[in-house]
């Protein structure tokens, strides 16, 4: 790779990296064909870039973005996955394929918003519930007490008539 395709692919990751909402490092050792196939077609149907880089470039590209904070990970054989949409659903896809992969693959860090998380804390936030979750949790929070005066005045209104025949 000469120089200048060098200062392509830096600009091109950095551009990606500038408006992810979710990016991920992740360490891959003895991952075979199938395997790494499978887990690029997951991450596309996820809508998640996933991107095998060489550390310095990515360290590079990384500078002034959030992702900085992980350039402590570009190190060994790693992965970047990077998701543009809601975090936490970028989170709970690439943990589902590297809980089913074991010792293949690890993810060594991420960076959600401006949170910087380690492995464990990946996996934490994998588990929040996502934001159509959440959304349908306040409308049925929201619902309940509508729902409820419904009932009351409809218990009123039976016992008005019952009294009235």
């Amino acid at each position: 790779m000469n120089k200048s395709e060098k200062g392509l692919e830096i600009e091109e990751l950095r551009a990606k990296l500038a408006k992810a909402q979710f990016v991920a490092t992740v360490a891959y050792s003895k991952l075979d064909a199938k395997t790494a196939v499978n887990l690029r077609k997951a991450m596309r149907d996820a809508q998640i870039d996933y991107k095998v880089v060489k550390n310095t470039l990515a360290t590079i590209a990384a500078k002034g973005t959030s992702a900085e904070k992980l350039s402590d990970t570009f190190s060994g054989p790693v992965a970047i996955a990077i998701g543009y949409g809601e975090s936490v659903a970028a989170a709970k896809a690439l943990m589902a394929f590297v809980s089913k992969e074991g010792e293949k693959l690890k993810v060594k860090g991420a960076v959600a918003g401006a949170e910087l998380f380690d492995a464990n804390g990946v996996e934490a936030f994998s588990k929040l519930p996502g934001l159509n979750e959440t959304r349908a949790t306040l409308l049925a929070l929201i619902m309940t007490p509508a729902s409820q005066i419904a009932r009351v005045i409809q218990k009123h209104v039976e016992a008005s008539e019952q009294q009235a025949a």
